[in-house]
């Protein structure tokens, strides 16, 4: 540790703040204009808490323990999944599963609190208690020492992690900015068939749909089958990534994926010559248990994928691209359609042939779903390179974050590598 930091226990550097929940039986503390935090609001690894699900009224405030804390100020939740971290974006209440953190006056700032915190989670949660749920008390934040630089110091390191947090933030709002324009897009056309309204329209299997028009069957337009059986026995500890619905709907949510899964690549690669592989712009859509979440593949990197879990969609007709047929999937009518389709009391599945058999309308006229595809392919090409720069902001930071935290990296030299990369 630097010979000018000064070592403090947490409950030294931090106030510690409860929160508390007005009781969900009176009407009357609730959906007012105070949001009210619980781990679900920020289990997502951003930095920043701008929203909640749940609000709470003055009366529900004043009737019950819940604190307000300032924007700026910190939560961390401390039941069940402990350890979660973020700074509020505007001031807000929050439940008795958490706590609230504020850097004490002349020895911690907010913003570099955050990211001591950050660096220090997993010894916050060896220091968590309970024999049903891991729980953090106020003892936690007694039993773990920190070095805290000079407040200037502070503020230079918050300072180089918040541009990459930033950074990363900026590019997630740009990436649900581009998902929205893209169903905005594709309901007009589709689902409310807007530029078609001063024409006539006529019955189908799916109601009404404008004149000129078709519906046809997924199978219609493109290949739907599975992997080919891979055994348990096959599975290595590395090689080739292989993938089951878990990861998928990792990967459909923009999530970076631990890889848990391999097979071996002589295998692999006998699979491909003789089978083929999932490759750029093809479908995998989990199968069993959450049914009908779809990953439209980004690359050609290798992997394979678990057959029964996940169904593949391929080699499509000329008249629709992997792009349109991945807005298809997530439109909410074809979702209805899975739901439909599913099979099984206990765990659900959907199965290849009722897959193949989903519907969807289409224009005889292929040149509007061309150049519909075409503004799809180009939003979603613009994602997955915001998403691949995420992923490699976010390994930087979470590389760097325990060395400028340690004093290991100096300020100069993290903003030398900070500013290469931004």
């Amino acid at each position: 540790m630097p010979e000018n930091w000064k070592t403090y226990k947490l409950s030294e550097a931090f106030e510690i703040i409860g929160g508390g929940t007005p009781k969900t039986k009176i009407k009357e503390y609730w959906n007012g204009n105070i949001p009210w935090l619980s781990v679900v609001d920020f289990n997502d690894d951003q930095r920043t808490v701008f929203s909640t699900e749940k609000s709470i009224t003055e009366l529900g405030l004043k009737k019950s323990s819940t604190k307000i804390l300032s924007e700026g100020q910190l939560i961390i939740s401390a039941r069940g999944t402990v350890g979660q971290i973020a700074q509020l974006g505007r001031d807000m209440a929050f439940n008795q599963s958490c706590y609230g953190l504020s850097g004490k006056e002349n020895i911690l700032l907010n913003d570099f609190g955050y990211y001591l915190i950050k660096s220090s989670i997993t010894n916050i949660q060896a220091n968590s208690h309970g024999s049903v749920f891991d729980t953090i008390t106020r003892n936690t934040f007694d039993n773990i020492e920190v070095g805290i630089p000079p407040l200037p110091e502070q503020k230079s390191i918050a300072s180089i992690l918040s541009a990459l947090d930033d950074k990363i933030e900026l590019n997630l709002q740009m990436n649900k900015t581009l998902e929205q324009m893209a169903m905005v897009l594709y309901k007009h056309w589709f689902v409310d068939f807007g530029p078609f309204q001063d024409g006539e329209f006529v019955y189908s299997e799916l109601g009404e749909i404008p004149k000129g028009w078709e519906v046809k069957k997924l199978g219609d337009v493109a290949e739907v089958g599975s992997s080919k059986r891979i055994f348990r026995n096959e599975y290595v500890e590395n090689g080739i990534p292989f993938f089951r619905g878990k990861e998928v709907i990792q990967l459909s949510q923009g999530k970076s994926i631990s890889t848990e899964l391999f097979i071996k690549a002589d295998k692999y690669h006998l699979i491909k010559e003789k089978f083929g592989v999932p490759k750029k712009d093809d479908i995998l859509i989990s199968s069993v248990g959450t049914i009908g979440v779809s990953w439209l593949v980004e690359n050609n990197n290798p992997f394979y994928f678990k057959d029964g879990n996940l169904t593949w969609i391929k080699n499509y007709k000329p008249e629709v691209n992997g792009h349109f047929i991945s807005q298809w999937l997530k439109s909410p009518s074809t979702q209805d359609q899975i739901k439909g389709e599913t099979i099984g009391s206990t765990q659900q599945a959907l199965t290849i042939s009722a897959l193949r058999t989903l519907k969807i309308a289409l224009p005889k006229d292929e040149s509007y779903v061309e150049d519909i595809s075409k503004k799809l392919k180009l939003w979603n090409t613009a994602l997955v390179a915001n998403k691949k720069e995420i992923e490699l902001l976010t390994q930087l930071r979470d590389t760097l974050l325990p060395k400028v935290i340690s004093g290991e990296v100096r300020v100069k030299d993290a903003e030398q590598i900070v500013t290469e990369v931004l």
